[in-house]
């Protein structure tokens, strides 16, 4: 007797916070399960949020230092330990955390001897530092230090040339990466055709933000950037195309333009990186080493002519075929076309 296992109702996803500690000022954690997806989006989900967790969370940082007086970030001045280079580099080092999106000054004004750290900083209303214990300079003789820095928001590193200082101002080096690392990993549960992913994401942050505010700001800039594609119309697709005037693409009707949608689909997905395809490192580096870049050089290769690359089995084949009727609904050749 046969019998049908019936599939479980669709549930809303939903996430949990289920780890969360503050290991110094520097350094928070959490880690968090978002279930259940069906099988392959929770590796979709996750590839996405880590990638927008590290390159489009935004932070503070400060770009900008002057001090009166000095014409070289190499400059030593009398009674300071460091030199203008040595404290630069630790300016870089402090992290505020910034509630404006605006250009905002700080100012250290400081008489030693003393050790000047980012505590003796005086900060506008709507900027803190994480950490006062952040060590700036060491005063040894009794002289006042005046450091003006200039703090702003943004994503990701900003590299600075030095040779345009002018009037004692050097750029400093920003990290805007309030989000230090994240890792995720996925976990099967159920059976059969009932079967689910739970998602796991750890954070790591800076102080600035906490590891659940970071997923948050991720996921609506995620948001934001797909919205876009929800106003997209098929007309609009269609004009993509060279050579195609009004009256042409008007006469041609609703099946000259899903013709039209699939060929455009097919384009794209010719000129689409083969990480896309997800294999494994093996298979992967192989393809990289025969300078197989894109989906369409791929298909330049039968699938005689690729069991013949270096290290490239019957195995890596088959692993590749798969991969791209999955992601792509495309087959390799059959008949030999090229030979490496």
């Amino acid at each position: 007797m046969l019998t049908c296992e019936t599939p479980t109702p669709t549930q809303a996803i939903q996430w949990k916070c289920v780890e969360s500690k503050i290991e110094s000022r520097r350094l928070h954690y959490g880690r968090f399960a978002i279930s259940p997806f069906k099988r392959g989006q929770a590796s979709t989900v996750g590839i996405a949020m880590r990638r927008a967790l590290l390159e489009e969370v935004r932070g503070a940082s400060i770009t900008c230092a002057r001090f009166h007086g000095v014409l070289h970030e190499y400059s030593t001045i009398t009674g300071i330990q460091e030199t203008i280079h040595d404290v630069l580099v630790n300016l870089k080092e402090i992290a505020p955390r910034s509630d404006s999106n605006d250009v905002k000054e700080a100012v250290s004004s400081v008489t030693g001897p003393k050790e000047v750290t980012a505590g003796d900083t005086s900060l506008p209303p709507s900027v803190k530092a994480i950490d006062d214990s952040q060590y700036i300079v060491t005063t040894t003789q009794p002289i006042s230090v005046n450091i003006e820095s200039k703090i702003e928001k943004d994503c990701g590193y900003r590299i600075e040339n030095s040779n345009g200082c002018i009037g004692g101002e050097f750029p400093v080096d920003a990290v805007f990466m309030p989000v230090r690392n994240v890792n995720y990993s996925v976990h099967l549960f159920g059976s059969g055709r009932a079967t689910r992913e739970t998602l796991f994401i750890e954070i790591w942050t800076n102080g600035s933000l906490t590891p659940d505010e970071a997923i948050n700001e991720a996921s609506k800039k995620l948001i934001d950037l797909s919205t876009p594609f929800l106003h997209m119309r098929r007309e609009d697709v269609s004009d993509l195309y060279p050579g195609d005037d009004e009256s042409s693409s008007a006469s041609a009707g609703s099946s000259s333009q899903i013709s039209d949608v699939n060929e455009l689909e097919g384009k794209l997905s010719k000129n689409t990186f083969i990480d896309q395809l997800e294999l494994p490192a093996r298979a992967f580096n192989c393809l990289k080493k025969a300078k197989i870049h894109t989906i369409a050089d791929l298909l330049n290769y039968s699938r005689e002519d690729s069991s013949k690359m270096k290290s490239f089995g019957q195995k890596s084949v088959d692993q590749v075929s798969k991969s791209l009727w999955e992601h792509f609904a495309v087959e390799l050749p059959k008949n030999e076309l090229h030979i490496n």
